[in-house]
């Protein structure tokens, strides 16, 4: 299967029981409703999916189990967050044989590469794999910044297609697209910034609260596509509060609360992420209680592009 790149890619939260084993019964639970709302892949293994706590063996798993559950209707996208170049190798073929379509590539971990490292370490990794692959930019959370001069070199690799968008700089995504035309698409990473984006000539937006609203989600993608602006609007106020949840530390625990609440998935965290308390429980609580409570009726917008 080829990747498109555009439309609502989740990047889906990984599900754990009260024995700290992997939950494929709510994680299925929870990729059904992603299908059902439209979304146009699936993404595992980022920081929603607590890649860094998972084992080789939960990624393989989740690879599997996921390829399983979407029979082919979306490409199954692996988050590769590796120290070396040779782990990130060894994380494509891995990916490759367990059935993923596509890579999603942070620069390297830990050691701030310098811009020429950088290119190279993508690079090889690219030319490794048949594997299309979607470049993660994120210098505020990563501390590297993958330079549009940079993405001039890499563009060199037919199967480097795609970049997560997460410098906050809503202007970059017009730099892009005025230097590589459809050469690079371009997908939002950034909650907050997802409607903007997409009016900006963002191709798709890779999104953390689709994993508790997949339908509103691809509402406002879909009706914005579609020049529905007001609509979009409408429905995006209503979201922004639930929203800012994705812009915390502790992102992760503020969406398994939200999957609570709209049904498809629980709180269960990973050591040493814990659930939250006091204050700041009380405050995501009231966020989402409120969204609950004034959640839209959406008007019908599968197919309307």
């Amino acid at each position: 299967m080829s990747i498109s790149w555009k439309g609502v890619m989740p990047a889906v939260t990984t599900k754990f029981t009260n024995k700290d084993e992997l939950d494929l019964d709510m994680f299925s639970v929870n990729i059904k409703a992603q299908l059902d709302a439209g979304v146009s892949g699936i993404i595992l293994g980022g920081t929603l999916g607590e890649a860094s706590t998972l084992t080789y063996e939960e990624k393989k798993i989740l690879m599997k189990e996921t390829v399983k559950l979407v029979k082919g209707e979306v490409p199954v996208i692996i988050n590769i967050a590796e120290q070396t170049t040779k782990g990130a190798i060894h994380a494509a073929e891995v990916a490759e044989e367990c059935g993923a379509t596509g890579l999603m590539m942070l620069p390297p971990m830990r050691y701030k590469a310098n811009d020429h490292e950088t290119v190279t370490y993508f690079k090889e990794t690219a030319n490794s794999t048949d594997l299309p692959i979607m470049i993660y930019n994120n210098p505020i959370d990563y501390g590297i910044l993958v330079t549009l001069d940079m993405f001039d070199e890499l563009l060199s690799c037919d199967n480097i297609q795609a970049v997560k968008e997460s410098t906050r700089d809503i202007s970059n995504i017009t730099r892009m697209k005025s230097r590589f035309g459809n050469r690079l698409k371009v997908l939002t990473g950034v909650d907050t910034l997802g409607l903007e984006s997409v009016l900006m000539g963002a191709d798709g937006w890779v999104a953390g609260l689709v994993c508790a609203f997949p339908a509103e989600t691809c509402a406002i993608f879909e009706l914005a596509k579609a020049g529905r602006i007001d609509e979009a609007l409408e429905i995006y106020r209503w979201f922004l509060p639930l929203l800012e949840l994705d812009i915390s530390p502790q992102l992760v625990q503020n969406i398994k609360m939200a999957e609570v609440a709209t049904g498809i998935g629980t709180e269960i965290v990973r050591a040493p992420r814990l659930p939250l308390i006091g204050a700041e429980r009380k405050r995501v609580e009231a966020v989402i209680k409120a969204g609950m409570a004034s959640r839209p009726t959406l008007p019908s917008y599968k197919g309307i592009n």
